[in-house]
Parts: C-alpha cells; structure tokens; sequence
C-alpha cells in the first residue's frame, strides 16, 4: 500500500488504564505500512445538545469535527456497556453527525474492535455500533469480525501483548482494515 490514510481512532473507554485503549494501541501497532492514526479523544465532549449549534458551540465540538472530517477512516474500539455502546462514544457519534447535512461521519469507512474482560469480546456493542454506522452512511468493514474477549490477560505489565495468537489475528484484522479503507477512499 503506497497511499498514507489517515485513520481517527475513537475508543469507548474513558478510563485512563483503559484495557480497550491498550487493545486500541495494540491494532494501531500491528497496521500495515501507509496508515497514520490520529486518536481522537472523546471525554471532553459536552452532551449534545441542538441548542448549542446555534448559540455557543463548544470550541471540543468544532475541534473534533474537524479531526473527524480530516480523516480518510475510522477505527472504532470500544467496550460494552450495558449490552450497548459507552455513552460518550453515542454522544461523539451525535455531536459528529449534526447539524443536520453537515454529518463529518457520511462515507468514511470503519473497523470495529470490540473487547472485554468477559469471554463474549463485547458483542453487543459491536452490533450495535454498526446499526448507527448504517445511519451514518459509513461502510463498516464485514470481516473479519473482531470481539476479543478476555482481555485482563492479554497484556503484559508494560502494555503489550502477551499471546502470539492475539497478535496474529490482530495483524490480520488491521491487513483487513487497511485493504477495506484503500478500497473505500477515493483518491
């Protein structure tokens, strides 16, 4: 692959030992040469609210349209809460697709790596996730499908992963990821 992309990475998890943030590293660590990732943070997005479009739009608003725009794709990682996606990653997904006809979202294709200390690898989340993405016109690559469960025991005590064989499909799921956005991006 001789073109660069430019992939914003968006990971559900908030909390700053994250195990999906660490899964998230992972894959972007395993890519294929010709991606560069731009990890887009999603904390500080105040909830949306469509009376803020038209008064005082949060500067963290236009901020990460901007970055979102800027990308040629986006690899989504994320944990499962509740049997759904986190709350902030719903909230970035609105903040990105409004005002109406101005959705930074619309074309971009996607990965999703769902993870969780449970065996299920967050399922639900990644269903559910790819229902939005529907909405949103964002081709979601198919597979290869990526729920990695138990992920406490992936990782050694400096982050890194631990077992061949996650590596492995891993690395696979990135070459996949990297074929799925050069065919999806014009250029």
């Amino acid at each position: 692959m001789t073109t660069n992309y430019k992939v914003a990475v968006l990971v559900g998890s908030l909390r700053r030992d994250s195990l999906n943030l660490k899964l998230a590293r992972a894959l972007t660590a395993l890519a294929p040469a010709g991606m560069e990732f731009d990890f887009v943070p999603l904390g500080d997005l105040p909830l949306y609210n469509p009376d803020l479009e038209d008064n005082d739009l949060p500067d963290v608003w236009w901020q990460f349209r901007e970055r979102i725009a800027g990308a040629d794709a986006v690899l989504f990682v994320t944990p499962e809460y509740n049997r759904s996606i986190p709350g902030a990653l719903k909230n970035a997904l609105d903040v990105g697709s409004r005002p109406m006809g101005k959705s930074v979202w619309g074309g971009k294709p996607a990965g999703i790596v769902s993870g969780s200390p449970g065996g299920m690898g967050g399922f639900g989340a990644n269903h559910i996730l790819r229902q939005s993405l529907v909405f949103l016109n964002m081709p979601a690559m198919q597979q290869p499908e990526a729920y990695v469960g138990g992920l406490g025991g992936l990782f050694d005590a400096e982050g890194n992963l631990a077992k061949p064989e996650t590596r492995t499909f891993l690395q696979t799921f990135m070459t996949a990821f990297a074929a799925w956005v050069a065919r999806h991006v014009d250029r």
